[in-house]
């Protein structure tokens, strides 16, 4: 698919209020090799390719493992990822399918036992972010 509209050139405004928001995770509470985790994960969930390649090659540069990245689309069969992370790639999951699982309780309350409410509350927007843009890249067909 080529790109259908390029609505960075169409709606800057637009954009740059959507990079203020990364500007905020970039100092939020959420640490960079969480945050790339998250958003790759997220990603994978959406089906783009595009945020896949762009935030794997910042977790590479970042020093994240390859075969943790290899290992996350799969990460509940995973060992290699810590009891922490599981409860933000669990969060992850169900934020990123709201209307499927409602966030349940029991995920929630999981994540409880590892993050602080600042950092539950950053980690939800790095989820809310990552989201808004997969949708961008996926409607309008931007590609890597």
């Amino acid at each position: 698919m080529t790109l259908r509209i390029d609505y960075r050139a169409i709606a800057p405004d637009a954009i740059a209020t959507l990079s203020q928001v990364n500007d905020y995770i970039s100092n939020s509470s959420i640490d960079s090799t969480l945050r790339y985790l998250i958003e790759i994960r997220t990603s994978q969930i959406n089906g783009c390719s595009y945020c896949i390649q762009v935030h794997r090659a910042q977790a590479l540069g970042n020093g994240e493992d390859d075969k943790r990245l290899d290992a996350l689309e799969r990460w509940r069969e995973s060992s290699l990822f810590s009891n922490r992370e599981r409860a933000a790639l669990a969060w992850t999951d169900n934020v990123t399918l709201i209307a499927e699982s409602h966030a349940p309780q029991e995920v929630f309350t999981a994540l409880r036992g590892h993050f602080s409410d600042k950092q539950i509350v950053d980690l939800t927007i790095v989820i809310m972010s990552m989201n808004s843009w997969n949708r961008l890249a996926i409607s309008f067909g931007r590609k890597a």
